[in-house]
């Protein structure tokens, strides 16, 4: 049997920082500390709820990020 994988190290970032900030400005900067993955999504949308190792997930109210959170 093949070994599993160990996934890759999430940055260690906070993302409640990203909260208040304009959407495209938080994509960025979440880009840059290395984040494989960022999502921006409409309150109410629904989602699978699988983890993914490297995803960050916003909420995005009027163009600024309301919530924030791996996976």
């Amino acid at each position: 049997m093949a070994p599993i994988p160990t996934p890759p190290r999430e940055p260690s970032d906070n993302p409640d920082a990203y909260v208040g900030l304009a959407a495209d400005r938080a994509e960025h900067l979440a880009r840059e500390r290395g984040w494989s993955s960022v999502r921006a999504l409409a309150p109410g949308t629904i989602v699978t709820m699988e983890y993914r190792v490297g995803r960050l997930n916003f909420e995005v109210r009027e163009g600024r990020v309301a919530r924030a959170w791996k996976g």
